[in-house]
C-alpha cells in the first residue's frame, strides 16, 4: 500500500490566493492552474483580463510541473536542439510545457501538486507561481 500526499481544494485556494496577490501587485492579470501530484486539475482562475490563449497553457504548465515533478523552465533549458530532452515538448500530445511559469509544489520533499501561470512574460509567470507557493508554504 502507498500513502500519497496531494493537494486538496483548500490548498489550491491558498495557492491561487498567493499567486493572484502577486499578479495584482505587478499589474498583470493571469490564468492560474493548480493540479494534484498526478497532474489532474483541482482549481483554475482566469483573472479579469487574463489571456484566453493562456487558459490551456497555464493548465499544461501545472500538469507538467506536477506530473513530471520538474519546473517547466528546467525543461526549457534542456529541451533545446542538442539538449538531452530535445523534442520533449511534443510528447503527450504537446502537453509538456517548456516555458517558464510551471512549478512543482513540494511538502516535506514530496511533490504534492503543481501550479501553472500564464499571461505575462515567462519571468512574470514564474514569479507569480512562486508567490503562490510561498503563500501556501507559509500556512503549513
Amino acid at each position: 500500500m502507498q500513502l500519497i500526499k496531494r493537494l486538496d481544494l483548500n490548498d489550491a485556494r491558498l495557492l491561487l490566493e498567493g499567486a493572484r496577490a502577486k499578479a495584482d501587485e505587478i499589474n498583470v492579470p493571469m490564468c492560474i492552474a493548480i493540479t494534484d501530484e498526478g497532474g489532474n486539475l483541482i482549481a483554475f482562475e482566469r483573472m479579469d483580463g487574463g489571456k484566453v490563449t493562456s487558459i490551456t497553457i497555464a493548465i499544461d504548465k501545472s500538469f507538467t510541473a506536477s506530473a513530471a515533478k520538474k519546473a517547466t523552465h528546467d525543461y526549457g533549458a534542456i529541451s533545446q536542439p542538442g539538449g538531452p530532452t530535445y523534442g520533449i515538448d511534443s510528447a503527450i500530445g504537446g502537453r509538456l510545457m517548456v516555458v517558464g511559469g510551471g512549478l512543482p509544489v513540494s511538502v516535506d520533499g514530496d511533490v504534492v501538486g503543481g501550479i501553472g501561470v500564464s499571461s505575462g512574460t515567462p519571468a512574470q509567470d514564474r514569479e507569480v507561481a512562486q508567490a503562490g507557493i510561498d503563500h501556501f508554504i507559509a500556512t503549513l
